[in-house]
């Protein structure tokens, strides 16, 4: 099987050992994204399991809810572990009315760094990924100065990147040393979607993470409900005995050593089956059936 460990912040003085797949938070909070949970107490619960399986790698940010999963980590899992990576990101904000809002000034950057901080219970912040999408380069430029800024502090022990296009990546790799990029990638969509308000250049990235040897953590990868593909991705896993979405998973892990998985649920039988994609084998016949997509 593919490598089940990757390394954040390889070359650093304070390398990070995720295991693949990570777990992915968003999905506890309530109805759109927004507020606490129906059930809160199976939230916990779920992250605890998650932590007993083996997961060590857990995606949050401080506009989930907004500040729910953050609270519920740190009471799911404070004192955490030695081996525990929480990975946080700035650059949104959820609005009253539940809209997504650009929060990317230098100064907004930093509140939302002390949020993370102070709801995750932490004194450092072990990765945090910048998003600033639709800027000028400037503008980006200004917000990742001030990431690295904070980086010096203390406040934050490596810098990601989050809905990174090909130039901000080169721009960032330039200024400093990036640890990851999160990026919106899945079997049924691996470029760019004019479309799609999250697309941006997910796949486009991914080569020049695996150049770098930066792990590339896709989101909403397990996008089942698009058609392109998907019958393959269904055939496929009946004939092997899994679930389309333990088989969009194993897909991802084979695509590269680089990518980190992070499935969301709010199940706990889920969160195991999803955790069993890691012993999926796929052959070099079944992953060229894959990947020949008929719209």
């Amino acid at each position: 099987m593919k490598n089940k460990e990757i390394i954040i912040g390889a070359g650093t003085a304070s390398p990070l050992t995720a295991r693949r797949p990570g777990y992915g938070t968003m999905r506890l909070t309530g109805e759109d994204f927004y507020g606490e949970p129906r059930d809160r107490t199976g939230a916990v619960a779920l992250l605890r399991k998650a932590a007993e399986l083996g997961v060590n790698f857990f995606d949050t940010a401080d506009f989930y809810g907004p500040g729910v999963t953050n609270r519920l980590l740190a009471e799911a899992l404070y004192p955490y572990s030695s081996d525990i990576i929480v990975a946080t990101k700035v650059g949104a904000k959820r609005g009253s009315d539940k809209s997504w809002l650009p929060y990317g000034e230098p100064e907004e950057l930093r509140l939302s760094v002390e949020n993370n901080l102070k709801e995750l219970k932490l004194e450092q912040l072990h990765l945090v990924h910048y998003g600033k999408a639709a800027q000028s380069p400037g503008d980006y430029e200004e917000g990742l100065e001030t990431m690295l800024a904070l980086q010096r502090e203390g406040k934050i022990l490596h810098i990601g990147l989050s809905n990174a296009t090909v130039d901000q990546f080169n721009n960032a790799i330039n200024m400093g040393k990036v640890a990851s990029v999160e990026n919106m990638y899945s079997y049924t969509q691996r470029i760019t979607d004019p479309a799609s308000p999250y697309g941006f250049q997910g796949g486009e990235v991914l080569p020049l993470c695996e150049k770098y040897q930066i792990p590339f953590i896709p989101f909403f990868s397990l996008q089942t409900s698009l058609s392109t593909g998907q019958n393959k991705m269904e055939e496929l896993a009946g004939e092997k005995g899994v679930s389309s979405a333990q088989l969009n998973i194993a897909w991802l892990l084979h695509q590269s050593d680089w990518i980190l998985p992070i499935p969301g649920t709010t199940s706990i039988e889920h969160l195991e089956e999803n955790l069993k994609a890691a012993e999926i084998e796929l052959s070099e016949n079944e992953l060229e059936f894959l990947n020949v997509v008929v719209a």
